[in-house]
């Protein structure tokens, strides 16, 4: 499955690539191992049958990580689609010798399942993150408002 992780990485910009290209250690580069292991999995469990127990915790470590990049919603959720590219390139020989379009129908409704269950972690993952932001600019503005009353406090004293 190494076409997919390498299709589901030429999301990110050039200059990030190839630092996510270079060193696939755990610790020395998290993000292109979650995703590189994950796709793996994904894929193992993709091929067994959608179960949405056992999917949708892989799913969610891709979505996760790419939910907190910089990039469009569509473009985050973009490596789902790209399976279907890969596995038509993949078995072109064979569905050119045979008909194969019944099966790949069946193959791409299952990744468009797949994309349904992404787009709602995703969306999850976006909720949390404006709500982490919106408190974090809560707090700030109650201790700007708490100082600005101490101030005025010790004027008053004055």
């Amino acid at each position: 499955m190494r076409e997919w992780i390498r299709k589901t990485m030429e999301a990110y910009p050039a200059e990030s690539l190839a630092v996510l290209n270079r060193n696939k250690d755990r610790f020395a580069n998290p993000l292109s191992y979650t995703i590189s292991v994950n796709i793996d999995l994904l894929f193992q469990e993709f091929l067994k049958g959608i179960d949405p127990e056992t999917t949708t915790p892989i799913l969610d470590k891709i979505v996760r990580v790419r939910a907190v990049q910089d990039m469009a919603p569509s473009q985050g959720l973009s490596f789902i689609f790209d399976l279907k590219g890969v596995l038509r390139k993949m078995f072109k020989k064979e569905a050119a010798e045979s008909d194969l379009e019944r099966e790949f129908l069946i193959i791409e409704k299952s990744i468009d399942q797949l994309a349904l269950f992404a787009f709602d972690i995703y969306v999850s993952c976006k909720e949390k993150l404006y709500q982490i932001r919106a408190n974090e600019n809560k707090n700030q503005t109650h201790m700007l408002i708490r100082r600005v009353n101490e101030m005025d406090n010790q004027n008053e004293a004055r």
